[in-house]
């Protein structure tokens, strides 16, 4: 089965990696198109998955890379935004783990300018779902045009929603604040530990999960690094473990794995309303795929994910993984 198209709503990001030179006082940056929502956007349409990214592009320099990244990769623009404004910029410092901190450069540029009606012909009748998130759906004055397009696109499409908190330039109480009202929207709400932390800080992550489901979001994956992922099904739980790999670094990891999970889901035909045909296997193995395309963006620099053909390369280790690490499950009877 040919998986429908998959809508992707957010930012690009101009993710510029410091590098020292070898002259005193001088530091080089070296620039790679990102942004959360753009990376799931490319990883997806990479896999296989038709990806169509709404975007406000700007036109300077980075715009003009981000545009050229994403055709490359196949991903659709035919409902881009011509911004004025300019592009986002994020500097990032990568520690000896392969973990980036990043300080952005965002104030009234493109990506948070949106308007109703620069969203109001957009034609969702092939798409089976609209993944959005990240800094889009908290910065104003765009993200209330964001929340009301995806409450209009609920009734005919599954929602996923990634927060992907950023503390430094959105305080994380204002992503508290909305919480409840995007797990009323979402089918799929994705997190990382981090993220978790930053939401619900002290808090283990199964009450995280019954928390969430309770304001509506029937499946609640929380991504756990070289821990794996919990994900959790209107109560039912699987952990899955992560893939080995080398680590480069871990920018677009969590991306990735969200676009390996939409990916799987959206093949086998499961995509496309509010999961009442989903079940905890399809989950497993969904969240099984998305490690291996996580494994394989921490492998190389930067939010590069990996190709459809490049996944070959990691089914060996993880049908070893498979042999040698048994699965952990729960149930909980009600939501």
């Amino acid at each position: 089965m040919s998986p429908r198209q998959i809508t992707v709503l957010g930012e690009c990001v101009a993710d510029a990696f410091t590098e020292p030179t070898s002259v005193p006082y001088e530091l080089a940056l070296r620039v790679l198109p990102g942004g959360g929502p753009a990376n799931t956007a490319v990883a997806l349409a990479r896999l296989g998955t038709p990806a169509r990214f709404l975007a406000r592009l700007s036109g300077d320099v980075f715009g003009r890379l981000f545009r050229a990244h994403l055709e490359a990769s196949g991903v659709g623009l035919s409902y881009a935004v011509a911004a004025a404004e300019p592009s986002t910029l994020a500097v990032a410092e990568v520690d000896a783990e392969g973990q980036a901190a990043f300080s952005f450069h965002a104030q009234a540029t493109a990506d948070w300018q949106w308007t109703g009606a620069e969203l109001a012909g957009v034609d969702l009748a092939d798409t089976a779902c609209v993944h959005t998130g990240s800094l889009a759906l908290v910065k104003e004055p765009g993200a209330a045009v964001l929340e009301d397009f995806l409450a209009a696109a609920a009734p005919r499409a599954t929602i996923s929603i990634d927060p992907n908190v950023r503390p430094l330039l959105v305080h994380p109480e204002v992503y508290r604040a909305r919480l409840a009202h995007w797990c009323a929207l979402a089918d799929v709400l994705r997190l990382s530990e981090d993220d978790l932390e930053l939401l619900l800080p002290g808090t283990p992550p199964e009450q995280a999960c019954d928390i969430w489901h309770a304001a509506g979001a029937r499946l609640v994956v929380i991504t756990r690094g070289a821990d794996g992922a919990l994900a959790s099904l209107d109560g039912e739980r699987v952990q899955v473990p992560a893939v080995s790999t080398s680590v480069a670094d871990t920018v677009g990891a969590g991306d990735s794995f969200t676009a390996g999970l939409l990916h799987h889901l959206g093949a086998r035909g499961l995509l496309g309303g509010r999961l009442t045909e989903l079940r905890l296997d399809d989950v497993e193995e969904a969240c099984r795929f998305g490690t291996r395309v996580a494994a394989l963006t921490c492998s190389v620099a930067g939010p590069n994910p990996p190709w459809q053909s490049q996944l070959a390369q990691l089914a060996t280790a993880d049908r070893a993984w498979r042999a040698s690490t048994p699965l952990s499950r729960t149930s909980r009877p009600n939501r």
